[in-house]
């Protein structure tokens, strides 16, 4: 079976490919920032705008991500951290067994 990318399950979904727009980051320079996710890492997501790809910090950035169906859903950045696969075994625990 084959999970649609929705807000209310995002998190158990690969990110790259998707475009953002950073809504709020503790660093100014990023705030507005907008492009395509080309790479994720444990702490860092990397998007390519224009010509070059920028990374960020996951720790410090809210994001609004753009949807394959175009709904655009607000996640934060610091709920992302972690490596992409064990992110989605951390989502499958939490709905096995509750949050804890």
């Amino acid at each position: 079976m084959v999970m649609r990318l929705r807000e209310d399950n995002i998190y158990a979904h690969e990110l790259i490919g998707l475009e953002l727009m950073v809504e709020e980051s503790s660093d100014p320079t990023l705030k507005g920032l907008h492009g395509k996710v080309v790479f994720e890492s444990k702490n860092m997501l990397y998007i390519k705008v224009d010509s070059k790809v920028k990374a960020l910090p996951k720790a410090i950035v809210r994001l609004v991500l753009t949807l394959p169906d175009w709904s655009r859903c607000k996640v934060e950045g610091k709920d992302l951290i972690g490596r992409p696969e064990d992110r989605i075994e951390r989502i499958d625990r939490v709905m096995m067994h509750g949050r804890r």
